[in-house]
């Protein structure tokens, strides 16, 4: 059940990224994520409960690791193609397998290892393809934002198997949105009182952008919370999000290379299909 679960996660993830993409057309980075949150924390506040003194400081720790993943992403997203930028992305649960077979004695099988490589080769792919594209990693801010997406995004992950060990779902959920929308409005007093404004106007992109990552996230608790659930799988399956996010992004905005980049792209599918295979 929990393989299912995740996969519906990526599915609203990949829609998820596409709205972003929308909104940043008329808004500010920070304006986006405030409202978008703001939403979310409404929408799951009939499920706080109340928690311990040290629940609350876990759920503040991975409130600061998800703002920081989430702006530095939205920052990417701004300044890179969409399509590079999801599947880029997919270079995340690399790491996570890494550490969960380091941190919480995971173990894949021939099945999900095969997987994992089909995964990597599509990711060794996109780099070749991005620049022939004329993308230099090096000196592009874009590129610098979205590796400390995908740092700050596998600590979370990694954060969440810690504690979700010992926690509910709802309750790490609403209080987790509820603590990063209070972040994003302290900094984004903090950048006004320094003379740093950015465009504020109601998009109902916003709106769309809090119901999917409610939703994605939701999904995505439950299923960490089943027994017999890997992490590392779970994080391999939520990044094929890609392939949605890639045939939308590709429709909606008319990026370059499209047809190198839907080889990697079925390559990258395969290896979740296979890890999905190696994991029923």
């Amino acid at each position: 059940m929990w393989i299912w679960m995740a996969l519906a996660s990526a599915v609203l993830l990949g829609v998820y990224d596409v709205a972003k993409k929308v909104a940043l057309k008329q808004n500010g980075v920070y304006f986006i994520l405030l409202a978008a949150t703001g939403l979310s924390a409404l929408f799951v506040s009939p499920f706080l409960t109340l928690g311990t003194a040290p629940d609350h400081l876990r759920l503040i720790f991975k409130a600061v690791l998800v703002t920081a993943s989430w702006v530095s992403g939205m920052i990417a997203l701004q300044l890179l193609p969409i399509t590079t930028v999801s599947t880029f992305k997919t270079s995340r649960p690399m790491f996570v397998v890494l550490f969960s077979i380091i941190l919480f004695g995971e173990r894949l099988n021939w099945e999900q290892w095969l997987g994992v490589a089909a995964v990597l080769l599509a990711l060794w792919l996109l780099s070749v393809n991005s620049e022939r594209e004329g993308i230099s990693f090096k000196g592009n801010k874009g590129f610098w934002a979205l590796v400390v997406s995908v740092i700050t995004g596998v600590a979370s992950a990694l954060w969440d198997k810690h504690i979700m060990a010992g926690m509910q779902p709802l309750f790490v959920q609403s209080w987790t949105n509820i603590y990063i929308t209070l972040l994003l409005a302290a900094i984004m007093l903090v950048r006004r009182s320094r003379g740093i404004s950015e465009p504020v106007r109601w998009d109902w992109a916003i709106l769309l952008i809090a119901v999917f990552i409610t939703g994605a996230d939701m999904l995505y608790f439950f299923s960490l919370k089943e027994d017999g659930a890997l992490l590392s799988v779970i994080s391999l399956i939520r990044r094929s999000s890609v392939i949605i996010t890639f045939a939308l992004g590709a429709a909606l905005f008319k990026e370059k290379r499209i047809v190198q980049k839907a080889g990697v792209l079925l390559l990258m599918l395969a290896g979740v299909v296979v890890l999905m295979i190696g994991s029923l």
